[in-house]
């Protein structure tokens, strides 16, 4: 189904006006089609200057009205937005443990990052706003088109690797948005990124270390701080960075869990760790 911005949603009750009015364009999955409870969004983003995806895993809701929390996973280089559903089975996963009772109804919302070179870090860049893409887009998107998605749904943020960096560092600067966040495996500061993508670290740069590095977005944003947690798998290449965010910030007094289990850089890795943050989010409605 698509839908213009001028144009009266007829085929779909649930499409919210103001959000038509916020996306020239957006296109939904046919629920015929769908399986596994994932649909599929693209919207024409402002802050893309074009269209994004979105892949979301939506448990079945009793009434419409039904608020169900919301959480953000953000992918990291070289993926997209199918990346979690189809390199972990995260929303299979989900599906069972909302059956057992260990997790609450919840909804993944699972975006492209905006898909510039081999990551874009979520960050604002080379005339695009890949930081207001999640923030700001990714939110009306799925709060208008999701059942049990709400503007009063709390929302969670998480990530892996790049997306850990994005989810952290977005989080902390949009905290009055969250009630959670979570990085697994994550970049801690900009120069990282050099590790992973062929682009110049120059496009990345921004005016202000405070966009750059997330101990100084943790410190600049400390009054209004989510719930956090973060975790790394002992045989990461990143491993030290994230002990080193550690220490940095139980010295400057910051809340957070940390926490290291057995594992590299791998969707083993994060298929497995990602329930933990997910029960820590459950914990915090």
């Amino acid at each position: 189904m698509t839908y213009l911005a001028d144009e009266t949603p007829k085929e779909s009750s649930y499409l919210n006006e103001y959000k038509m009015s916020r996306f020239r364009t957006v296109e939904v999955s046919n629920p015929r089609f769908e399986a596994g409870g994932l649909r599929f969004i693209t919207v024409k983003s402002p802050n893309l200057k074009g269209r994004g995806d979105i892949c979301v895993y939506a448990p079945p809701v009793a009434e419409k009205n039904d608020v169900l929390p919301v959480v953000i996973l953000l992918h990291g280089v070289y993926g997209s937005a199918w990346s979690w559903a189809f390199s972990s089975g995260v929303h299979l996963k989900v599906a069972e443990l909302i059956k057992t009772g260990e997790l609450p109804p919840m909804i993944l919302a699972m975006p492209s990052d905006g898909l510039w070179g081999d990551g874009s870090a979520y960050l604002p860049h080379n005339g695009l706003n890949f930081e207001k893409w999640i923030a700001e887009d990714v939110i009306d998107a799925v709060t208008g088109v999701i059942d049990g998605a709400h503007k009063s749904s709390p929302l969670f943020i998480s990530g892996l690797s790049m997306g850990g960096f994005g989810a952290l560092r977005i989080g902390a600067r949009y905290g009055y948005k969250f009630k959670g966040m979570s990085g697994l495996s994550s970049i801690t500061s900009l120069p990282q990124v050099r590790l992973f993508v062929q682009e110049s670290l120059k496009n990345y740069m921004q005016q202000d270390i405070v966009n750059e590095d997330l101990l100084a977005t943790f410190k600049q944003y400390r009054n209004q701080l989510p719930p956090m947690r973060f975790d790394c798998g002992k045989d990461d290449m990143l491993l030290k960075y994230n002990r080193d965010l550690h220490q940095k910030m139980e010295k400057e007094g910051i809340p957070h869990t940390y926490e290291e289990y057995p594992g590299g850089h791998e969707w083993t890795y994060w298929a497995e760790h990602i329930i933990t943050s997910l029960k820590f989010f459950a914990e915090q409605l």
